[in-house]
């Protein structure tokens, strides 16, 4: 409930602003809704009370586990799980809260997790690590659905990108690419979307904002396998398809920080390009075009491609952005570079700089002082780059530190000059 508001009503009443009929249906309606929606914070401590439990049944079991015999192991490692199965279906044919089927749906969730594990060492099964999670994820999955459940889906997620991590990047399993990660996300998908049409600016849904784009980028290094020149391009390309679904309104209207994307894409766009603005990177073996690589990079230039033609044909394109178009710059200049070191190395540096002018532009014109000093970070960042492989004396070095330090003070203080000058002409 508004509490503010309605601590207001008695004094808009005396003084004639509203009616006390009026008053009374704005109360009213705040009651209605607070007793309608669950309570957020009880649905939290519902399922890390859920996940202490879990744990701490099995670290009792844990602690006595060797004087049970075989029978008496097997009915504890079954014993949780039907447990857990009861309180979901409680849940489901009760039509309990949210906070219910969260809590149910959590602590069914690692009681799976748990039996595979126990039946696993109780009549000696073999298996992998990666194969035990993905055994896992499989069976949970359908939770997700049955309880529409947030926990259990951002569980899913965390424990693919654990899968996809061990499978490609694991000791035993670094030459093999985790394929079956691309399935479990596209099945988290539609609650996802689900989330997005009718929960849009929830922070639930700013948490899958971020969780979605920080996966894919953790897991894509998994899928570099022969022709590893060509992981630097797929993650630029990676990174700018989410730099342009971050530009599409429905995620750009939002507050920055509930806009993951936009975030993540821009700052590994300008992580990447830093990388590649030195000399020495641009001596990279030439790749072969029939490779893995080749494929998932062609893939996700052409996704750049789509959303870019998709956001053009909705005239949401209202002013020149560098950093939409950088990924059809840098795959011509990747694949002409590695052949030309010197022509890389200087338009890349070129790149970084307009970067970092056109976010300074950007965020003089939203009156962003967070935008508008990432953009002095870009070229600061730049600077200290250049620090490190370049030949000039310290006093020019120091004079570049010292143009930089005053940018960031002229440039703060006539944006703050403008916006009082904006907030006077307003008041009068």
């Amino acid at each position: 409930m508004n509490s503010k508001l309605i601590k207001e009503l008695p004094d808009l009443v005396e003084n004639d602003v509203i009616s006390k009929e009026v008053a009374s249906k704005i109360e009213h309606y705040y009651l209605s809704r607070q007793q309608n929606t669950p309570n957020k914070l009880f649905a939290i401590f519902g399922v890390l009370g859920s996940l202490l439990v879990g744990l701490g049944i099995i670290l009792i079991l844990a602690h006595n586990w060797d004087n049970f015999d075989r029978i008496t192991k097997t009915i504890f490692a079954f014993l949780p799980l039907i447990i857990g199965q009861l309180f979901v279906a409680f849940s489901i044919l009760k039509k309990k809260s949210v906070t219910w089927k969260e809590a149910s749906g959590t602590f069914l969730f690692f009681t799976i997790g748990s039996s595979i594990a126990l039946v696993s060492q109780i009549y000696n099964i073999p298996g992998n690590l990666s194969a035990y999670v993905l055994t896992w994820i499989v069976l949970s999955l359908p939770l997700i659905y049955l309880l529409k459940s947030n926990a259990i889906a951002i569980l899913n997620i965390v424990f693919a990108t654990f899968y996809a991590f061990e499978f490609g990047y694991g000791y035993y399993t670094i030459d093999q690419t985790p394929w079956l990660y691309l399935v479990i996300m596209a099945l988290i998908i539609p609650h996802y979307i689900h989330l997005l049409k009718h929960h849009k600016t929830s922070n639930i849904t700013s948490i899958f904002n971020w969780l979605f784009p920080l996966s894919i980028t953790i897991v894509l290094g998994a899928f570099v396998q022969d022709a590893s020149e060509l992981g630097f391009l797929m993650y630029l390309l990676l990174f700018s398809v989410f730099y342009n679904i971050g530009k599409i309104p429905f995620f750009n209207t939002q507050k920055l920080r509930k806009n993951g994307y936009l975030i993540f894409g821009s700052l590994g766009i300008v992580i990447m390009l830093l990388t590649m603005s030195f000399d020495g990177f641009w001596y990279l073996e030439e790749f072969f075009l029939n490779t893995q690589e080749t494929y998932i990079s062609i893939v996700l230039f052409v996704a750049n491609l789509g959303i870019l033609l998709f956001v053009y044909s909705r005239k949401w394109l209202k002013e020149f952005n560098l950093f939409q178009y950088i990924f059809i710059l840098f795959s011509i200049l990747y694949i002409l570079g590695l052949n030309i070191p010197i022509v890389g190395t200087i338009i890349v540096n070129c790149i970084v700089f307009v970067l970092g002018v056109t976010t300074i532009k950007i965020g003089a014109d939203k009156f962003h002082f967070g935008i508008l000093n990432y953009g002095l970070l870009i070229i600061t960042a730049l600077v200290v780059c250049r620090f490190f492989d370049t030949n000039m004396s310290f006093v020019i070095r120091g004079l570049l530190f010292v143009g930089v330090g005053l940018g960031f003070f002229f440039t703060n203080y006539m944006m703050l000059k403008k916006q009082k000058s904006n907030v006077e002409s307003l008041k009068n």
